[in-house]
């Protein structure tokens, strides 16, 4: 069975920083790019960031450039989301997805709140 549990969110002030952590399971982690998608309260999904297999290439939402980062680490089937600089506009849930034949399993999301 996929499982994707995403940790790591919390409450935090504007300009302050948070890592997020995504544990995959019952697949084989290496085989598949991943990405970072997050919905803001009242608004649609919005697509973040991604991966590629073995993390050699990243993509990011423009809005995102230079203030996340994304990586993976294989060997621990977990991926991770930087975000540094964040701004109240970052507040949503996140969540981590598997790009199969498009984004086929999420986790359940992460509450990230940048608030003062």
């Amino acid at each position: 069975e996929v499982q994707l549990v995403e940790s790591g969110g919390g409450l935090v002030q504007p300009g302050g920083s948070l890592r997020l952590s995504c544990a995959a399971s019952g697949f084989t982690f290496d085989d598949y790019a991943m990405s970072w998608v997050r919905q803001a309260p009242g608004k649609g999904l919005e697509w973040v960031s991604a991966i590629s297999w073995n993390g050699g290439s990243t993509y990011y939402a423009e809005s995102m450039k230079g203030r996340f980062t994304i990586s993976r680490d294989n060997a621990k089937n977990t991926l991770y989301l930087q975000m540094n600089s964040l701004k109240s506009e970052d507040t949503a849930v996140y969540y981590c997805a598997k790009d199969g034949v498009g984004f086929d399993y999420w986790g359940q999301g992460t509450q990230v709140t940048v608030s003062s």
